[in-house]
């Protein structure tokens, strides 16, 4: 286990963290969730940049306290909210990661600048939003990290430059002993990147899956009125009254497919589960 929170508490005038999650050695863990929920917080606290009020952080399989600085330095992170200073050019980034990273791979970084067209000799505060966000991802995979934790990291990308970072993540993945942990708003991404999804909702984890129960298992039953009456609600997580009468959230969508021929039951998709886990009704 390359990563472990049990309990852990972070309380702010009107919210509240608290968070239990896992993410497993080998494998990507999505944290999904509406603005607010939590996510940047969960992702501060596990960085060391928000002290804890309460719980446990385990890493690389030993309290956060007992982990050295040389350890901390197997961390790669972006966060929605941080980055290098506007007035740097990226030649001068270089020179900070050849300095502070022991691991830091310069003719990598250099070559995949490139390929990204990611000039060095312009200051940042000249380039777009995509760019900026590409090169947080180039600088948090550039220095063997064994644990990525990644805010929204293709926010502001359009679906070729989205596509190539995936595609950078899934190779930074082949080397054993590596994890990462990502949030995004894209759920496409995260649908062909990870293994498995927690989703927050108002500081509290709501729903563990992984992603292949989700995408196989999940689907969302549309009812009649007359229908809703009839309907087997065993295995229903949530309603949403809609204008011809229900939508259902189900894990068991092939039970309804088999019992209820006539109702309609459409393959649930990770934006599906997230609107009606948070705006639906139990059932």
């Amino acid at each position: 286990m390359l990563l472990s929170l049990k309990n852990l508490q972070k309380n702010y005038p009107g919210f509240s963290l608290d968070v239990s999650m896992e993410v497993e050695e080998g494998q990507i863990t999505g944290l999904i969730g509406a603005n607010g929920a939590g996510k940047s917080t969960t992702f501060k606290v596990i960085l060391g940049l928000v002290h804890p009020d309460a719980g446990e952080i385990r890493l690389f399989n030993k309290d956060m306290e007992q982990i050295s600085q040389k350890e901390k330095a197997d961390i790669g992170a972006t966060l929605s909210d941080s980055g290098f200073s506007n007035c740097l050019t990226v030649k001068q980034i270089v020179h900070i990661l050849t300095e502070t990273y022991e691991k830091f791979d310069r003719e990598m970084f250099e070559k995949r600048c490139s390929l990204f067209s990611i000039p060095m000799d312009k200051k940042l505060k000249e380039f777009s939003t995509g760019m900026k966000a590409k090169l947080k991802v180039l600088t948090a995979t550039s220095f063997d990290a064994r644990l990525l934790v990644l805010d929204e990291p293709t926010a502001g990308l359009d679906v070729i430059a989205r596509d190539s970072i995936l595609e950078l993540l899934r190779e930074y993945m082949e080397t054993e002993g590596r994890s990462i942990l990502i949030s995004s708003h894209i759920s496409s991404d995260l649908e062909s990147l990870c293994d498995d999804i927690y989703m927050i909702h108002e500081g509290k984890i709501i729903l563990h899956e992984t992603m292949d129960t989700i995408l196989n298992d999940y689907g969302v039953i549309k009812v009649t009125e007359e229908q809703w009456k009839k309907l087997d609600k065993s295995y229903l997580l949530k309603k949403k009254k809609e204008s011809y009468g229900y939508a259902c959230l189900t894990k068991e969508k092939r039970y309804y497919m088999e019992n209820h021929p006539g109702v309609a039951v459409e393959n649930g998709s990770l934006d599906e589960v997230i609107v009606m886990m948070i705006q639906g009704e139990t059932v």
